[in-house]
C-alpha cells in the first residue's frame, strides 16, 4: 500500500488492468464503488494538491474539478468507432484556460493507464482546424517568431519527448521530434510534449511536486501556443 502521504495508489493501475480485461457495462456496474475509490477520489486529491501551483502559473486556469474540464471521461464515444468497448482504460487530469466558444486550447496534463504515467503539454486542433487555437494563435506566433521552437527544443529536449500530427490523405500521421520548421504549423493538427514514467512513480510522496515542476517547465509552451498577445 502507498504511504499515508502519497496520492495515487497502486490500486489505480490495478483497476485499469482489470477494466482492460473486462471492458463491459455489467463489470463496470459491479465495480462502480471500486472505480470511485481507486480512480476518481485519488485524482481529485491530486487536483486539490496541484491547484495552488497551477493557479500561480496562471490564475485563469480552471480548477473546478468538473468532468470534461479537469478530468477526462471514462465512457467512450463508440458511435463511429471500430472499437466498441464502452470504457477507456486511462484517465487524464488536465488544466486549461478558457477559450472563446467551445474551442480547444492547450493543456497541462497527467495521464494514468494500466502500465504507465504520462505528464506534459498537449494541444489539438479539434474538428475544424481553421477555427482552432492552433490556427488562430499558435500558427501566427510561430511564423512571427520562428526561432522560438528551436529555443524550446534546446531547453526541453533532454527531459521530454515531442511529437506532432498532420493529416495525410485523410489520416492523422504522427511525426516524432520537434516541429521547428515554421511551415509545419500551416498544417499541424496536434503537438504533444511529455515524459512517460512507470506506475510506481505515481505512488511516491514526491509525485505531486514532480508534476508541479513539469508544469512549470512546460507552461511556456501553453502560453505561447494558446494565449493571445
Amino acid at each position: 500500500m502507498p504511504s499515508a502521504s502519497s496520492v495515487i495508489p497502486k490500486e489505480t493501475f490495478r483497476f485499469f488492468r482489470d477494466l482492460g480485461k473486462n471492458n463491459k457495462k455489467i463489470w463496470m456496474d459491479a465495480n462502480r464503488e471500486r472505480y470511485q475509490a481507486s480512480v476518481v477520489q485519488p485524482l481529485r486529491r491530486l487536483l486539490e494538491q496541484l491547484a495552488p501551483a497551477v493557479l500561480r502559473l496562471n490564475d485563469r486556469f480552471d480548477v473546478t474539478g468538473r468532468t470534461g474540464v479537469n478530468f477526462s471521461r471514462i465512457n467512450r464515444d463508440i458511435r463511429f468507432a471500430r472499437d466498441k468497448t464502452p470504457y477507456k482504460t486511462q484517465m487524464y487530469l488536465k488544466f486549461e484556460t478558457p477559450a472563446p466558444g467551445s474551442r480547444e486550447t492547450g493543456q497541462l496534463y497527467a495521464g494514468f493507464s494500466a502500465d504507465a504515467v504520462t505528464a506534459g503539454f498537449r494541444i489539438y486542433s479539434g474538428e475544424k482546424r481553421r477555427d482552432s487555437t492552433i490556427a488562430l494563435v499558435a500558427e501566427p506566433k510561430v511564423l512571427a517568431s520562428p526561432r522560438w521552437l528551436s529555443q524550446q527544443k534546446k531547453r526541453l529536449a533532454r527531459k521530454y519527448e515531442s511529437y506532432w500530427y498532420t493529416t495525410e490523405k485523410g489520416e492523422w500521421t504522427k511525426h516524432d521530434g520537434w516541429p521547428t520548421d515554421p511551415e509545419t504549423w500551416k498544417k499541424i493538427q496536434a503537438w504533444i510534449v511529455r515524459k512517460k514514467m512507470k506506475p510506481s512513480v505515481a505512488s511516491q510522496v514526491a509525485f505531486p511536486k514532480a508534476l508541479e515542476k513539469t508544469f512549470r517547465e512546460l507552461y511556456p509552451l501553453l502560453e505561447f501556443t494558446s494565449l493571445p498577445g
